[in-house]
């Protein structure tokens, strides 16, 4: 089974569904955000949902009605999974989760880029914490920082862990792999290359060896 989770941050919607259509064979999901959905619409998530499953980066940082009306469209579109922001607090993870049903919600732990580090990282652990005591699926944790990486996968404990940073942000497959999570998200290493098949075949590699190693 794939471990790839492919960040689809293109603007262009044919070429997004023929990019989706190459890499297929080594991707667990497909995660979609602003980018392509402003460009193309929400009807996107449908057409990309019959290659494989799609996950709404979409971020949601609002009060619970408002999240709980986003992830109802994500969930109308057929969205497997949608991404959310826990530093709202509580009652707004738990309208996502409501809204959502059998919908996984992935909620940020921490993100990828250095900016994180100002503020976010701070609060890192109790949102992880938050996240766990709602019920959520799963967390959104740095390819780019194993360390922080490793010490989120400790807390979550069984929960999913979804790594975005590797490739372009310079976080490593097998770093994160061995550090505690689950799947690896790729975008710009995989839709820019030269090659983005070869270049998803590698990763696949690098992730199959990093499991191997870890169990």
């Amino acid at each position: 089974m794939s471990r790839i989770i492919l960040a689809l941050d293109v603007t262009e919607r044919e070429k997004g569904i023929k990019l989706a259509q190459k890499v297929a064979p080594y991707l667990h999901a497909i995660k979609v955000g602003w980018p392509l959905i402003l460009s193309s619409s929400m009807g996107i998530v449908k057409k990309l949902s019959k290659i494989k499953p799609v996950i709404c980066d979409f971020k949601v940082a609002d009060i619970p009605n408002t999240t709980k009306l986003i992830v109802e469209q994500a969930k109308r579109y057929g969205a497997a999974g949608i991404i959310i922001h826990g530093f709202v607090g509580h009652d707004s993870i738990r309208a996502a989760l409501e809204a959502a049903e059998d919908m996984k919600v992935y909620v940020v732990a921490e993100m990828s880029h250095p900016g994180a580090m100002d503020f976010m990282q701070a609060h890192t652990e109790k949102i992880v914490e938050m996240a766990k005591r709602e019920g959520a699926h799963g967390l959104i944790a740095p390819a780019t920082r194993p360390h922080r990486l490793r010490r989120i996968k400790e807390i979550a404990e069984n929960m999913e862990i979804l790594s975005p940073g590797v490739g372009a942000q310079g976080g490593k497959a097998k770093e994160a792999i061995e550090a505690g999570a689950d799947y690896i998200i790729v975008g710009r290493g995989i839709y820019q290359s030269r090659d983005p098949v070869e270049a998803a075949r590698k990763i696949d590699e690098e992730i199959r060896y990093a499991r191997y190693r870890r169990q």
